[in-house]
């Protein structure tokens, strides 16, 4: 059965940016309720059960048909916020270096036009979604959204960055204002962590 992962930080880590009731509720409710669903339909398939989550979203439509949309959704629900807990930190901010900075200039012009395009795909997401930072089978980085709870791997990427752009995600603090939390949200992005991601996915 999987286990919720403990965040790498307390709940009030990111304040002032994301706040702690947010980032509680965030976690222990939501993140949970996704693993709850998705251990009640693996209960009925024993013999997936031993695979990981990712490999699961990367073959689903070879998975019984009972079970797509659960790992869709509450498996993809799961891998993205696991992503989602660790690309963030208490001293995260400022901007990324090395081989990462390298290829985001190469791939979007400049650092600048990265975040405008990143920040763009958040904000543009119509209802409930993920914006991301993603590295293809080609070794090609893009950027793009995704709705619900729709992973990258279900494309055959590798997820380097994702931005959770459900309102729940910011509700309690910025409510409507999508936008502000975007904007905030630059000042906690653990880019050391991402460059790690990065580094594995080219490798």
């Amino acid at each position: 059965m999987l286990t919720l992962p403990p965040l790498p930080y307390a709940y009030d880590a990111l304040e002032p940016y994301i706040d702690a009731q947010t980032m509680k509720i965030h976690h222990t409710k939501h993140h949970q309720g996704y693993l709850n669903q998705l251990n009640a339909g693996l209960a009925e398939h024993p013999a997936l059960q031993g695979y990981a989550v990712e490999t699961l979203l990367r073959n689903l439509e070879s998975l019984p048909h009972g079970l797509q949309t659960i790992v869709r959704h509450h498996g993809g629900g799961h891998v993205n916020h696991r992503l989602f807990w660790t690309v963030m930190s208490p001293q995260g901010g400022g901007e990324p270096q090395g081989a990462l900075r390298e290829a985001l200039e190469q791939t979007f012009g400049s650092w600048a036009a990265f975040q405008e395009t990143f920040a763009r795909a958040a904000a543009t997401r119509f209802g409930s979604g993920w914006a991301w930072l993603v590295l293809t089978p080609f070794g090609e980085l893009r950027v793009y959204s995704t709705p619900n709870q729709d992973s990258p791997l279900l494309f055959g990427h590798t997820p380097l960055l994702g931005l959770d752009v459900w309102e729940h995600a910011y509700y309690l603090k910025y409510q409507n204002r999508r936008a502000d939390y975007i904007a905030q949200w630059w000042e906690v992005v653990h880019w050391d962590q991402v460059a790690t991601y990065y580094a594995q996915a080219r490798a």
